[in-house]
C-alpha cells in the first residue's frame, strides 16, 4: 500500500513528509521546508498539511519536531492562534430572514480590528473578564515576563481579553449539515503574543550570533534557543502564558458571542460539543519513545480520537473533525485552507463584485477591507481535506451565515 505522502529530501539527509496530494504547493513553500528539516536538531522528520505555505523562517502548515531547542520564529508572533467551536440546540429553521441585526449585535459585544477599535476602549472591560485574568494567574504570570523583558507590551492585555484582532481572524455563525445552529471563532494571543514573539524572536538572532562562532543556520528567522539556556526557559515560560492567555480570550469572546445570539435569537442552550484548540503554538510531546518540543506553525493537533477544527475560508465550509492518531504526521492535520496567494496579490486579482459573489448568501462584510480575505485566494478546502483522509475523519460539516471580520 503506497503512502499517502510526498517526501522532500534536505541537503544534509534532512526530510519532509508533506500530504500534499492534488493540493497546490508553491516552490518556495517546498524549499523552506527543506532547509527547517535540515536543522541538527530535528526529530526525525519535519510532516508538512496540505494547506502549506510560505511563512517567516518556517512555511505555515508545517509540524516541526525538535529534540533540546525550540525555533522562536517557528511558533511565531501570533502565540496560540486558534479555533472554538460551540455547538447549540438551535436549528436553521429558527434563524431570521435577515441577520444582519445579529451580527451588528455581535460587533457590539466583542471588540474587533486592530488599533484603538479592536480592545475595550469606551466600554469597561467586564469585571467577569478581570476575574478570569486574576483568578487563572495570567495577571500574576505577565507580571513577571514583562518586569523581565521590558519589550513585553502588558498594558493592553486586559484591555484586548476578548476581542478578535484583524486578517484572517473572525467570528461566524455556522450551520451543520443537519440543520444544526454552531458559533465559531478564530483568534489568538493579540497584542500582548504579537510582543512576546517579537522580543524573543530578536533576543534569538542575538543569541545565535554569540552561540558559537562560525555556526549557520539558512535563515536567521530559524535562530533558536538551546535547551538548558536562560532563554530558553524565559522563552518556555512566556509562550505558555500566551498561549493560555489565547484559550482565555476565545473563551471570554464565545461566551459574548453567545449572548449576542441570545438577544436576537430564539431560547437555546449549549449543546455537548465544544472545542477550543490552538493551531499555532508548541508543547512537549512524547513521539517515537522520545520526549520532544513539536511546534505546530498552522496545524491542529489530531490525536486518536481527539476533536479539532479546520476552517475554511470565509465563503467556504468548515470542518468539525476526529483525529486518527497517525505517528507520521505527529499526530497533526491542517488549520485550514491554506492561502494561495499573498495578500497583496489578491487584492490586485479579485473586484469587489468577485467578492460580493464569493460570499453571496452569508452576512458579513464585503468591502475593500477584506479583498484580501476574499475565499479564492485561499486553497480548495476539498481537496485540502481529501488530502489528509488518513489524518481525521470529519465529523461535522459547517457552512457559515453570519462571518464577522475584524
Amino acid at each position: 500500500m503506497s503512502s499517502s505522502f510526498d517526501v522532500f529530501e534536505a541537503s544534509n539527509g534532512g526530510r519532509v513528509k508533506a500530504w500534499v496530494r492534488d493540493v497546490p504547493v508553491d516552490a518556495r513553500a517546498v524549499e523552506q521546508l527543506r532547509r527547517t528539516a535540515s536543522l541538527p536538531f530535528i526529530h526525525g522528520h519535519v510532516a508538512a498539511m496540505p494547506d502549506v505555505h510560505m511563512g517567516v523562517g518556517s512555511t505555515v502548515g508545517s509540524v516541526i519536531p525538535t529534540k533540546g531547542a525550540i525555533l522562536p520564529a517557528a511558533v511565531g508572533v501570533d502565540i496560540g492562534c486558534g479555533m472554538m467551536a460551540v455547538q447549540t440546540t438551535l436549528r436553521d429553521e429558527q434563524l431570521p430572514d435577515s441577520l444582519r441585526g445579529l451580527r451588528d449585535r455581535i460587533e457590539r459585544k466583542v471588540p474587533v480590528g486592530v488599533g484603538k477599535g479592536g480592545e475595550y476602549g469606551k466600554q469597561p472591560v467586564p469585571n467577569s473578564t478581570i476575574n478570569m485574568f486574576r483568578q487563572r494567574g495570567l495577571e500574576a504570570g505577565l507580571d513577571r515576563i514583562s518586569a523581565k523583558y521590558r519589550g513585553v507590551r502588558a498594558v493592553k492585555a486586559l484591555n484586548q481579553l476578548g476581542t478578535l484582532g484583524g486578517g484572517n481572524h473572525f467570528i461566524e455563525v455556522c450551520v451543520d449539515e443537519t440543520g444544526g445552529v454552531w458559533a465559531m471563532l478564530h483568534s489568538g494571543s493579540r497584542g500582548v503574543g504579537n510582543s512576546i514573539g517579537q522580543t524573543f524572536i530578536a533576543a534569538a538572532r542575538k543569541a545565535l550570533e554569540k552561540r558559537v562562532l562560525g555556526y549557520h543556520v539558512p535563515d536567521r528567522d530559524l535562530a533558536f534557543f538551546v535547551e538548558g539556556e536562560p532563554l530558553f526557559d524565559d522563552y518556555i515560560e512566556a509562550m505558555l502564558w500566551a498561549q493560555d492567555y489565547a484559550l482565555a480570550n476565545r473563551e471570554v469572546m464565545m461566551r459574548r458571542v453567545l449572548e449576542a445570539m441570545r438577544e436576537s435569537l430564539p431560547p437555546f442552550k449549549t449543546a455537548k460539543v465544544a472545542i477550543n484548540c490552538h493551531h499555532n503554538y508548541a508543547q512537549r510531546e512524547t513521539h517515537g519513545g522520545e520526549e520532544v518540543w513539536v511546534t505546530r506553525k498552522g496545524a491542529v493537533r489530531a490525536t486518536q480520537g481527539g476533536l479539532g477544527i479546520i476552517p475554511g475560508s470565509m465563503g467556504a465550509r468548515s470542518f468539525i473533525v476526529r483525529g486518527k492518531g497517525n505517528a507520521e504526521s505527529f499526530h497533526s492535520c491542517s488549520h485550514g485552507a491554506g492561502r494561495v496567494m499573498s495578500r497583496s496579490a489578491a487584492k490586485k486579482r479579485f473586484t469587489l463584485a468577485d467578492h460580493r459573489e464569493a460570499v453571496a448568501g452569508v452576512e458579513c462584510r464585503t468591502d475593500e477591507g477584506v479583498l484580501d480575505e476574499t475565499p479564492a485566494a485561499y486553497k480548495d478546502i476539498d481537496k485540502v481535506m481529501a488530502a489528509q483522509s488518513d489524518l481525521v475523519e470529519i465529523l461535522h460539516t459547517l457552512k457559515q451565515v453570519v462571518c464577522v471580520k475584524g
